[in-house]
């Protein structure tokens, strides 16, 4: 193998100097060429036809072309003479235009066109024209468009042929109906497809377009959907499409037979390869007895038996699977036959249809290339993974023979979308108050299969930007890498009495262990600034140390100082987190070790994502800290499209090296470890006596949580507008604060004098003293439950909770209501 990519790599820069020379002589070779006896046919166009050298070839295309009745090719003073008779019977071309066309732009429609600009008129073609336009029209989803054609008479023999469109209202799919199934509702078989079905929504969407390819993909998902939960008879019996003029829509309607559900009984597995024990491939195996037939993870298995076998030298190693059903116990029992296979070995890899996407992009998908033996369980995967990544409307994989009988072609024919987006975004939250983001994003950045996005973000108290990119395939291996550079700024609020400004970078790497584990290792550097605000406009959050004349209780022009008049009742921040005030610089090195087996990323409905996170500040910096958070969720569905999501998660974080924890290092916790809870509602915080404790939260070093959760659909109302509802109970604590509570030096006493030497109370203001009483720092648990509104819209996911706290701390904050989301447009 080592030698074949070396021998590829070397024929891959003797291409590259071939391409260049070619390119260079091409020029040459045109500049030989005399053109005579043409009138209306370009002669740069003649000579096109005689660049390759191949001058029979040449004169055959021509004539083939219908433009002449003569060509013939002489030598004369070492050029080529090319002498043609144009037909006088033909008409040229001078344009190919379209009229009425917005929805499919002329540059799409124009390489459609057996007409060409500069081409021979043919009526024939034009009827061919309008009839490949009304299927273009048809397939975007525009079943009503007409098309007409007229052609316009020019000076010179020469016409424009003109096409005019109306293109008419879209025409999508009007329903979907399933016939023949019992187990699985229509609904939830529909939930399986990419089409939908029109609805008041349409004017939003594209997924309701009719594209008979796509339809078909679609009931290949339905399918492959019935083999993983155990229906191994399910077939399509049959599928019919009716265009209904009256609904301006098509109706399709799917017959299936779904069989009865079996389950795994014997599993055996027989090598026929000399030096390979069965037994020893058991392990990749990922079914086992009594398991629900699921035939994604047989074809897993599959692909992990020929991976091991071709590891221990048998490349050209076939692996079959056969499954004998027993229809009185309903199982099935599984045979793994592993042999040898025709040594038959990858020719070339023909990539087609790509017109923006570069090869190596595509060629990179495969585990094999040109030389290697040839496998078809590699060839398979490689058509998932292309499908994956989301650059294309279609792929489709072929094989042809190659020029000896051991030889194979490998064509990949793929067609190109749009991968790009620019995105306005708003909305608002219960934390950060009015929020707007304007993005843009591209998945295949330059053809390159790169990530790239910029975001802007502004609010009513926090705004930023960020700038991430992401090479998948780092130093020509599997390998993500990436970095992100962000700056955020966060506004003091009712949750807390400081602002904090952020700027740093991450750099970032995603290492694929197997198909569900991952490690990912991170760099990150960033600088935090905090300022504690004392002013009319922002907050009088700092002026017990330094008193606002007019506005401080006490000073001249302000109110009269009292115990309900003072410094501390109009919002003091807690002295943890004044003296936490000022820049730090953290450098820190972390990892991320991620399991996911989730069947769907956006919308869930079995599967674990489970995720272990490690930081370390301490590289350099001013900051000295270990942070472990764990955080696993798995889905079930309980019955059909009610989802069951059971979480839980956990953290905690200690300093070293004689640093103390910040408290904006620590833990500050709420709904997102127990909802029904204000953000930094629960956990330690600073009660001292008259000092408003809700928004000084100063966090704990340990937190753990559960939760479960049912969601489940509006039934009746149609699934594109994605609303969901759901039920949950959560539970959690948080707890272990471990900074300082005497901050003696700060309030200008001595260091080390006791708490009971510093009074709050000092004349001539209600100063705070040098000290902090902490309340809510215990492992009590905190629970709650309540109910949830989901709206996945086609403008960004919005989500509504409603919590009651059943059982909390009395230093805790609640919050009945907590709302956040947003638009995209």
């Amino acid at each position: 193998m080592l030698f074949n990519r070396g021998l590829s790599a070397r024929l891959g820069v003797s291409a590259s100097a071939l391409a260049l020379t070619v390119a260079f002589a091409v020029p040459a070779l045109a500049q030989s060429i005399v053109v005579q006896g043409n009138r209306s046919v370009d002669s740069e166009t003649i000579k096109g036809y005689f660049v390759d050298g191949d001058h029979a070839s040449a004169v055959r295309k021509l004539k083939d072309s219908g433009m002449f009745s003569d060509v013939r090719v002489s030598q004369s003073g070492g050029r080529t003479v090319v002498t043609v008779r144009e037909n006088q019977n033909q008409q040229r071309i001078n344009r190919v235009a379209f009229e009425g066309n917005s929805k499919i732009k002329a540059e799409v429609l124009a390489p459609e066109m057996r007409n060409k600009t500069r081409g021979t008129f043919s009526q024939s073609n034009v009827d061919t024209d309008v009839a490949k336009l009304r299927e273009i029209y048809r397939y975007g989803g525009r079943s009503d468009a007409t098309i007409t054609s007229r052609i316009v008479p020019l000076p010179n023999g020469k016409v424009d042929v003109v096409y005019t469109i109306k293109e008419g209202d879209k025409t999508g799919v009007k329903s979907i109906n399933f016939v023949g199934n019992q187990v699985y509702s229509s609904g939830r078989l529909r939930d399986q497809m990419e089409t939908t079905e029109m609805n008041f929504m349409s004017f939003l969407k594209t997924s309701d377009v009719y594209d008979p390819d796509k339809i078909a993909a679609d009931l290949e998902r339905v399918r492959r959907y019935y083999l993983k939960n155990g229906y191994a008879d399910f077939r399509i019996v049959s599928t019919e499409s009716v265009y209904d003029a009256a609904q301006k829509g098509h109706v399709i309607n799917v017959v299936v037979d779904e069989g009865p559900q079996y389950r795994v009984g014997g599993i055996n597995v027989e090598s026929r390869l000399a030096e390979v024990d069965g037994n020893s491939l058991r392990n990749r195996i990922r079914v086992s007895p009594g398991d629900i037939y699921d035939g994604t993870l047989v074809e897993k298995s599959v692909e992990g038996m020929s991976k091991e076998a071709a590891r221990r030298g048998y490349a050209f190693n076939q692996v079959r699977p056969r499954g004998h059903r027993d229809m009185a116990s309903r199982t099935v029992n599984l045979d793994f036959i592993v042999e040898d296979g025709p040594r038959v070995y990858v020719e070339k890899i023909v990539v087609r249809g790509n017109t923006r996407t570069r090869d190596y992009v595509i060629r990179r998908e495969f585990d094999m290339t040109e030389g290697d033996a040839y496998n078809r369980v590699l060839v398979d995967k490689a058509e998932r993974r292309l499908n994956n990544l989301g650059f294309f409307k279609k792929v489709r994989i072929t094989n042809e023979p190659g020029s000896a009988p051991d030889r194979v072609v490998v064509n990949v024919d793929v067609e190109d979308q749009a991968t790009g987006s620019f995105s306005i975004s708003g909305g608002f939250s219960t934390t950060d108050g009015l929020i707007g983001e304007v993005s843009v994003s591209e998945s295949n950045f330059l053809g390159r299969g790169q990530f790239a996005r910029l975001a802007l973000s502004g609010g009513t108290r926090a705004r930023g930007a960020e700038f991430s990119f992401t090479e998948p395939y780092f130093l020509d291996r599997r390998i993500a890498a990436g970095f992100d550079i962000y700056h955020k700024q966060t506004d003091a609020s009712r949750y807390s009495f400081y602002e904090n400004w952020v700027t740093g970078a991450t750099v970032r790497f995603g290492l694929p262990i197997t198909e569900e584990v991952t490690f990912s290792p991170r760099y990150s550097l960033y600088q935090s600034r905090i300022r504690i605000p004392n002013d009319t406009k922002t907050g009088l959050y700092n002026d017990c140390s330094v008193p606002i004349v007019g506005q401080t209780p006490g000073t001249a022009g302000a109110h009269a100082l009292d115990a309900t008049h003072n410094c501390l009742a109009n919002g003091e921040a807690s002295l943890a987190l004044k003296e936490a005030a000022g820049t730090r610089l953290t450098s820190m090195i972390g990892y991320s070790l991620s399991y996911n087996t989730l069947d769907n990323m956006k919308n869930p409905t079995s599967g674990i994502l489970a995720e272990l996170r490690q930081d370390v500040a301490g590289l350099g910096g001013d900051s000295r800290f270990v942070r472990t958070t764990g955080d696993v969720r798995v889905y079930r569905e309980i019955f059909d499209r009610f989802v069951g999501i059971a979480r839980m998660q956990g953290g905690h974080i200690t300093a070293f090296g004689g640093k103390d924890l910040r408290i904006v290092d620590n833990f500050n916790l709420g709904p997102s470890l127990v909802r029904g809870f204000a953000p930094g509602g629960i956990g330690p915080r600073d009660v001292s006596p008259g000092i408003n404790s809700r928004a000084n939260a100063i966090g704990g070093t340990k937190y753990v949580g559960g939760s479960l959760e049912v969601q489940f659909p509006f039934f009746g109302l149609p699934r594109d507008l994605g609303l969901k509802a759901a039920v949950f109970a959560d539970a959690g604590a948080l707890w272990g604060y471990e900074g300082r509570t005497n901050f003696a030096t700060y309030a200008g006493y001595a260091a080390g004098t006791p708490c009971v030497a510093m009074p709050a109370k000092t004349a001539p203001l209600y100063k705070q003293g040098g000290c902090i009483t902490v309340g809510g720092d215990s492992t009590k648990i905190r629970s709650s439950v309540g109910a949830s509104l989901i709206w996945n819209s086609p403008m960004g996911p919005i989500r509504f909770d409603f919590a009651r706290a059943l059982s909390k701390d009395k230093a805790d904050v609640t919050q009945f209501f907590r709302f956040s989301g947003g638009t995209s447009f």
